[in-house]
């Protein structure tokens, strides 16, 4: 049986959802412009993995496999990820409108993020208990953080950057991101 530290550590570092897994690659490349936005989407993705696995665990080892339903799993985990969604999209309407207007169309994103479903769906595969699952959804979107702040940083110095014409925008944000993504190997190996 994995330790919770090792559980959140590899979810943050050596399986990171982004950079290892490649998913959640549309928010990864569009809010990482600018720290505050980026953070607040690490933020609400971390809360939005947490509360969908807290919520998906139960359904499926209570109420679908008990049942035989376990072919439902997807289309539940991704109703009770959108109910998720709208109600940290509310809560930002509400308390933070500036966090809200940053992240903009990226927040009802989310509901369509395949890393928030591809957490709720690894912590079954993976034969997790409750806890540890809860333990991976944080590492999960604390992993999902951390690239984003990680590369709104590499984004910022690229803004300043001599670089050819032919390589600017889209092209130079691409093999940043891949550049980063190959420093997180150097993680691989380190918990397993």
């Amino acid at each position: 049986m994995k330790s919770m530290m090792i559980i959140l550590l590899s979810a943050m570092l050596t399986d990171n959802f982004v950079l290892s897994k490649f998913m959640g690659i549309c928010p990864f490349l569009g809010v990482s412009k600018k720290l505050d936005s980026a953070s607040g989407m690490g933020i609400a993705v971390t809360f939005v993995m947490i509360c969908a696995t807290a919520v998906t665990y139960p359904i499926h080892h209570g109420l679908l496999v008990p049942n035989g339903l376990e072919y439902f799993d997807t289309v539940v985990f991704i109703l009770v990820i959108a109910l998720f969604v709208q109600l940290v999209e509310t809560a930002l309407k509400k308390t933070i409108p500036s966090l809200y207007k940053s992240l903009g169309v990226y927040l009802p994103l989310i509901t369509t993020n395949c890393a928030v479903l591809g957490v709720t769906v690894l912590n079954i595969d993976n034969g997790y208990s409750f806890i540890q699952s809860l333990v991976n959804a944080l590492g999960a979107g604390l992993g999902f953080m951390l690239a984003l702040v990680i590369f709104s940083g590499v984004r910022r110095k690229l803004e300043y950057a001599d670089i050819p014409e032919t390589f600017k925008g889209v092209p130079a944000t691409l093999i940043a991101a891949s550049i980063v993504s190959v420093s997180f190997m150097g993680f691989s190996g380190l918990f397993n």
